[in-house]
């Protein structure tokens, strides 16, 4: 069953506004050191068995994370340490990595640095296209109101046909470039012939609009929240308003994830657990997360209404995926079309 946030969970968050040093001994020490390590030897092999045929092979787990709004669950499950908590029975280690966004995260994971990705469907799609065997465990979230076209706060641009002529701009080859180029399609508009297209970094989205650099642009949480509360921005139009689902799936390298179903497992029973723990967040939890994602508390609300946190995967889903790698396709970002139904771990 889909969980879901509803308005009753944000009223909720918003009224809340081993030791591992590890050290040889010397060759001095001679073979009593060595005498002593060997019976903790035997019984981590035991453990490393033991674990194997429960269904843990590897010994520890790399995240990979980015500060966007769709993985706030997840955010939630990392401050409350419920996946080491879940994991320590198996001796596995859980280590974070955290990226700005997900190229640097897909190069992580085809360096074998990650093992799991938080991921937006551009450079999930975009992976295994470029040949790594990565799998969809679970979908973080859908952004049909996470993605967005912005104008000036003081703008004069009422529809999207309003833009012919003008300079719009977003992340080339992004999701939001997949949004630009629906919403002036819809609008009679042609990306490459009617409009000036520029391509931005998501960090300067609030500087190309408040310096005149551009008439609009397409971007995504918690940046949308973010411009429009801080007074830089108004919204034109949405993903909701097109056919963009806005997927964001949780992937992980194919080996790893069919060695390790305890760990996969408890990462997907993790993230539930911070969907289901949303109406409570508050305290110490909520300011890390608002640090993390560069907001203040309040708006953590507000980012967090604006996604659907659906954890299963669904046909929808797939077609979803398929249609971002269709758009990349189209543009020539990928060479290949492929159906990202044959890269769903389990199936």
């Amino acid at each position: 069953m889909k969980k879901r946030v509803v308005s009753v969970m944000l009223a909720g968050i918003m009224a809340m506004t081993m030791l591992s040093a590890c050290g040889s001994k010397s060759a001095a020490a001679g073979s009593e050191a060595n005498t002593e390590a060997q019976p903790a030897t035997e019984e981590s092999a035991e453990t490393v068995a033991a674990s194997s045929a429960e269904g843990v092979t590897d010994t520890e787990v790399n995240i990979a994370m980015q500060p966007s709004g769709a993985f706030i669950p997840f955010m939630i499950a990392r401050e409350e340490g419920w996946l080491e908590e879940s994991l320590s029975e198996y001796g596995v280690t859980v280590n974070w990595n955290d990226f700005e966004s997900g190229p640097p995260m897909n190069e992580s994971m085809a360096a074998g640095s990650s093992d799991i990705g938080f991921l937006g469907d551009v450079p999930a799609v975009s992976a295994i296209a470029a040949g790594q065997d990565n799998v969809a465990i679970a979908i973080a979230a859908e952004g049909t109101n996470a993605y967005a076209l912005l104008v000036p706060a003081d703008s004069d641009v009422k529809s999207v046909a309003d833009l012919k002529g003008q300079t719009v701009s977003t992340v080339i080859g992004s999701t939001g470039h997949n949004l630009m180029e629906k919403l002036l399609s819809d609008a009679g508009l042609d990306i490459n012939t009617d409009v000036n297209f520029v391509n931005i970094n998501a960090g300067d989205a609030g500087t190309v609009l408040s310096t005149g650099q551009a008439a609009a642009v397409t971007i995504w949480e918690p940046n949308v929240t973010r411009l429009i509360e801080n007074g830089t921005a108004k919204p034109l139009a949405y993903a909701r308003d097109t056919d963009l689902l806005g997927v964001n799936p949780i992937m992980a390298n194919r080996e790893f994830a069919e060695s390790n179903p305890v760990i996969i497992n408890a990462i997907v029973d993790a993230y539930k657990r911070g969907v289901e723990e949303l109406p409570n967040l508050s305290g110490d939890t909520l300011k890390a997360i608002a640090e993390y994602l560069s907001l203040d508390e309040a708006q953590v609300a507000t980012v967090a209404g604006n996604w659907d946190y659906t954890v299963d995967i669904t046909d929808k889903d797939i077609a979803g995926l398929n249609d971002t790698i269709d758009f990349l396709v189209k543009i020539g970002n990928l060479t290949d079309s492929y159906d990202f139904s044959e890269h769903v771990y389990g199936k």
